[in-house]
């Protein structure tokens, strides 16, 4: 039974919805707690490896020798050091590449050069995690909203139909706690847009980052293959 206008309230309304209207409001709202978590989750992620990126990108700038900076790496490496961990793999092909007698440099660096394309492919796949489902509750969300509001009013009409006189009393409830299911609905849809979006352009933008470094390292060990074997003619 339908509150009247003076009782009227969001739980009320709520509370006196249908079972499959209260369904779908549940649906809506566990979607939109699940959205915030990642939402949460995800930015702090994607700032640690910003922050982590840059600290390593000064270090690797800076003259400090590839090797030291791979022994460190070796000891303790962050999960959230995507940079870092890009570059243990290029560096690690690069040692056991070089073990190889008699291998040619260019065969070291196209090596190399796969190496970083695995660790790359594999750092934007963990930057993407949960990115799909923000852009399924943004895309959904609405849908499922509205969805409640149509049931709800068709619910509210057939019960019109049993009255003789129809009053904004009689009409009221029904139709606002049909509506109640489409707010929900934006609710978990706006934020899980905004921040799919958002995430989205920074997680382009690290990779693409990756990308440069990448070729980056390439360049300097190919510099250091070019100086090792002019000291090795130079010797000869």
């Amino acid at each position: 039974m339908h509150n009247t206008l003076e009782q009227m309230t969001v739980w009320s309304l709520v509370s006196d919805a249908s079972l499959l209207v209260q369904a779908v409001m549940l649906t809506l709202l566990l979607a939109s707690l699940l959205s915030w978590y990642l939402i949460i989750q995800r930015s702090a992620v994607l700032r640690r490896n910003e922050r982590l990126m840059k600290d390593f990108q000064l270090r690797f700038r800076s003259g400090h020798d590839l090797a030291q900076l791979y022994r460190e790496g070796s000891d303790s490496l962050d999960e959230d050091a995507g940079l870092q961990q890009i570059f243990q793999a290029g560096y690690h092909e690069y040692i056991q590449l070089k073990r190889e007698p008699g291998i040619a440099g260019e065969l070291v660096i196209d090596g190399v050069e796969r190496s970083l394309l695995v660790a790359i492919s594999e750092q934007e796949e963990r930057l993407e995690k949960g990115l799909p489902f923000l852009a399924t509750v943004g895309s959904v969300s609405p849908y499922i909203g509205l969805f409640g509001t149509v049931w709800g009013i068709m619910n509210s009409f057939i019960g019109l139909s049993q009255v003789q006189q129809a009053t904004l009393s009689t009409v009221a409830p029904g139709i606002a706690e049909a509506l109640i299911a489409t707010a929900i609905g934006l609710f978990a849809a706006i934020p899980a847009v905004i921040a799919y979006n958002r995430f989205s352009a920074r997680v382009a933008t690290l990779t693409s980052r990756y990308y440069g470094f990448g070729n980056e390292l390439q360049a300097r060990l190919h510099r250091k293959l070019h100086a090792a074997s002019s000291h090795v003619s130079a010797a000869a």
